[in-house]
């Protein structure tokens, strides 16, 4: 059995971890909030010293972090992956960053004679926790076919997608479509409270129709209860469409909707709530009909 180290110990780290654990695996963890790697370490895995020293302790080394710096300081940084790694291990990232670097991280591991594969995952909290989350990788088939046993002790779904890069390159696609996707559902269910209708029993009614979707039925229920405890923040899914917009201008296409939908995010992170639940995009709608999308007592 590989022996797994894991950086990155967040909302959605911490889980996987333990979802690793469950399964019996080895794991050696760092992350720079020496709390969770307590939390970890009591569940039964062994604390690094630094990311390097976790490359050096591993067979196959994951890392979920913020963003694209964090992830190429993790890798190529001062006692990073680079620095400590072996020769024929592997590096899945499982973070959501711009496909280019998950490109570039790749060219210098490979360098060491270590694969790379893009793994980020979609779901949420969770999904994390459950061990449910859909997990899209880039990468080359023989290094996926290694690993894929490990992923899915973290995901219900794991698919390959293409080469390195390409796991990242659908993340992006599923980050606009479910911010389009709760921003219509917002817009909409705003529209149906503002003309007076029940907005629970329009959920109910199109709930099974075209209209319907995981979005609808997930983010539903938290916006009825008024409930925007997050899952998954709407300042991580800022970053998210930052990335996606940043790739369509390298590719020189349009994203009018994505665009829009950016603008309305960055509007109520500026209103104090980008650490609530994406969800709550329905509440720049809200306070622009002066109306609460809510149960009806």
């Amino acid at each position: 059995m590989y022996k797994i180290g894991f950086i990155g110990l967040g909302i959605m780290g911490k889980p996987m971890a333990r979802n690793l654990l469950k399964a019996g695996y080895s794991l050696v963890v760092y992350d720079i909030n020496n709390e969770a790697v307590g939390e970890l370490v009591k569940d039964g895995a062994v604390e690094a010293e630094s990311s390097g020293d976790v490359a050096s302790r591993s067979d196959v080394i994951i890392t979920m972090l913020p963003n694209s710096p964090e992830v190429k300081e993790v890798v190529l940084g001062k006692d990073g992956i680079i620095y400590g790694v072996k020769s024929g291990s592997v590096v899945i990232d499982m973070s959501s960053i711009a496909p280019s670097t998950s490109r570039e991280l790749s060219e210098e591991l490979l360098k060491k004679e270590v694969v790379m594969l893009d793994a980020p995952v979609s779901g949420g909290e969770p999904k994390a926790i459950e061990g449910t989350l859909a997990i899209m990788v880039g990468g080359p088939e023989d290094t996926f076919n290694k690993v894929k046993d490990i992923l899915g002790k973290m995901g219900a779904s794991v698919k390959l997608v293409g080469d390195i890069g390409s796991g990242n390159i659908t993340k992006l696609a599923n980050q606009i479509i479910v911010a389009l996707n709760i921003a219509a559902i917002g817009e909409a269910m705003v529209l149906a409270a503002k003309a007076g209708a029940d907005p629970e029993k329009v959920y109910q009614a199109i709930r099974g129709g075209l209209a319907g979707s995981t979005a609808l039925d997930a983010k539903m229920p938290m916006i009825l209860d008024g409930n925007f405890k997050p899952g998954f923040r709407i300042e991580l899914h800022i970053k998210d469409l930052k990335n996606a917009l940043d790739t369509a201008k390298e590719l020189g296409i349009e994203s009018v909707l994505t665009e829009k939908v950016m603008d309305i995010m960055e509007a109520l992170k500026d209103d104090g709530k980008g650490k609530d639940d994406h969800g709550g995009i329905i509440r720049f709608y809200e306070k622009s009909a002066n109306i609460e999308v809510r149960k009806k007592n």
